[in-house]
């Protein structure tokens, strides 16, 4: 079982929501564009929750964000996103309000952590074994992973 199948507790959830301090001080740009701040609707409650996610490609031309739901096979936020769109995403110091979104198929999301891989292979060294991918993109269960693998594209409102 990869240390990521179940939801964190305890410390390293304290841990790992510390981030969402730092983007509602406006001090987002200090993670720069490794990090980006999710507020969407609890898909029951309807309430207002936050998270802070890694980013696995960022293309500033579009611009593009691209996370991977990792805690858990199937994370409230991504299920709260699938319900309803997130209210914001914030980016460095950009804030984007109302942001577009996409999910990702098994292909687009292989050549995303494929890149990523090659982009950060110390960071993918350490946490490929951790999220339960195969370390290596040419092992033969990539499509596989990569097709059970949930990610979505995030995008300022036209």
């Amino acid at each position: 079982m990869a240390l990521t199948d179940r939801k964190p507790r305890g410390l390293l959830r304290i841990l790992l929501r510390a981030p969402i301090y730092l983007y509602r001080a406006r001090l987002g740009w200090l993670a720069g564009h490794r990090f980006v701040y999710l507020a969407h609707r609890g898909r029951r409650t309807g309430a207002r929750r936050e998270v802070v996610v890694e980013v696995v490609r960022y293309d500033p031309d579009v611009p593009e964000v691209v996370v991977v739901a990792a805690w858990g096979k199937n994370p409230d936020w991504y299920r709260n996103i699938q319900a309803a769109p997130a209210i914001e995403v914030r980016l460095g110091g950009h804030r984007w309000p109302e942001p577009e979104h996409r999910f990702l198929d098994g292909p687009e999301v292989q050549r995303v952590l494929s890149a990523y891989q090659q982009n950060h292979p110390g960071a993918w060294k350490r946490l490929a074994p951790l999220l339960g991918f195969p370390a290596d993109p040419a092992d033969e269960r990539w499509p596989e992973v990569a097709a059970s693998t949930r990610a979505i594209a995030f995008r300022p409102s036209r």
